[in-house]
C-alpha cells in the first residue's frame, strides 16, 4: 500500500483576530514580506495610533514561520522608521525656528515662552531626546520636528534615530520570532490595552496642562 501523501498544515494568517487598519497592515506584511514591514513602520510614523507593539511581533511570527528573514525584517523596519523621521525632520527644518515660534504664540493656551523652554530642553538633551524618544509611543513620531527646527546635524540625527529605532524594532520583532504562535493570543488581548493606556496617560497630561494654563491666566487677569 503506497504511503499517504503528506498534507501541509495551512499557513497561519497573522492578521486573523485583528480588525480594521491593524489587520490590513499585518496582511500587508504577509503579502510584501520584509518590504511590507518597512512600509508598516513608515505608516505608523504618520498615524501614531497604529501601535508598533501590535504590528512588529506579527513580522517576528512570519519570520518564525519561515515566510521572511528576521534580520532583514528588523533592517526593513528600521529603514521605514528612518524615512518617516527624515520627512518630519525636513518639515521642521523647512518651517524654521522663527515661524514655529510665531505659530506657537498664536495657538490657544500656548505662549512663545513654551517654545523657548522646549528649545532650551532640546538644546541640552537633543541627542538623548531623539534616542529615547524613538521608544515612546506618539513621541517617536514627532521628536524629529524639533530636531529639524534646531538643525541637529543630519548624520547625528540619523545615527540616534537608527539606533533607537533598531533597538525598539528588534525587541518587538524578536518577541514575535522567539515565541512564535504563542505570542499572538497575548497580543490580541493586550495590544489594545497598552495602546489605550498610553493614549489615556497622554490625554490626562494634556488635560492637566490645559487646566493649569487656564488657572495661570485667570490669576494674571485678577492681578492686572
Amino acid at each position: 500500500m503506497p504511503p499517504l501523501p503528506l498534507i501541509a498544515a495551512p499557513a497561519t494568517d497573522p492578521s486573523a483576530g485583528y480588525d480594521g487598519f491593524i489587520g490590513w497592515v499585518l496582511s500587508l506584511m504577509e503579502t510584501l514580506g520584509e518590504v511590507g514591514v518597512g512600509v508598516a513602520v513608515l505608516i505608523e510614523t504618520f498615524f501614531p495610533p497604529i501601535p508598533s507593539e501590535a504590528v512588529l511581533p506579527g513580522a517576528g511570527f512570519l519570520a518564525w514561520d519561515g515566510r521572511m528573514n528576521v534580520w532583514w525584517a528588523i533592517v526593513a523596519a528600521t529603514l521605514g522608521a528612518l524615512v518617516g523621521a527624515w520627512i518630519w525632520y525636513a518639515a521642521g527644518a523647512a518651517l524654521g525656528r522663527d515661524r514655529t515660534r510665531a505659530l506657537i504664540g498664536r495657538i490657544w493656551l500656548l505662549e512663545t515662552n513654551d517654545f523657548d523652554r522646549a528649545e532650551a530642553f532640546f538644546a541640552r538633551w537633543g541627542g538623548v531626546a531623539v534616542l529615547f524618544g524613538r521608544c515612546v509611543p506618539l513621541v517617536r513620531s514627532f521628536i524629529s520636528i524639533p530636531a529639524g527646527i534646531e538643525r541637529m546635524p543630519f548624520w547625528r540625527f540619523t545615527g540616534y534615530t537608527a539606533l533607537g529605532s533598531g533597538v525598539w524594532n528588534a525587541l518587538w520583532i524578536g518577541l514575535g520570532y522567539g515565541f512564535g504562535p504563542a505570542i499572538k493570543p497575548v497580543l490580541e488581548r493586550w495590544s489594545d490595552v497598552l495602546s489605550y493606556a498610553v493614549l489615556g496617560v497622554i490625554a490626562l497630561l494634556v488635560l492637566w496642562f490645559i487646566l493649569s494654563r487656564l488657572r495661570t491666566r485667570a490669576r494674571q487677569r485678577a492681578t492686572s
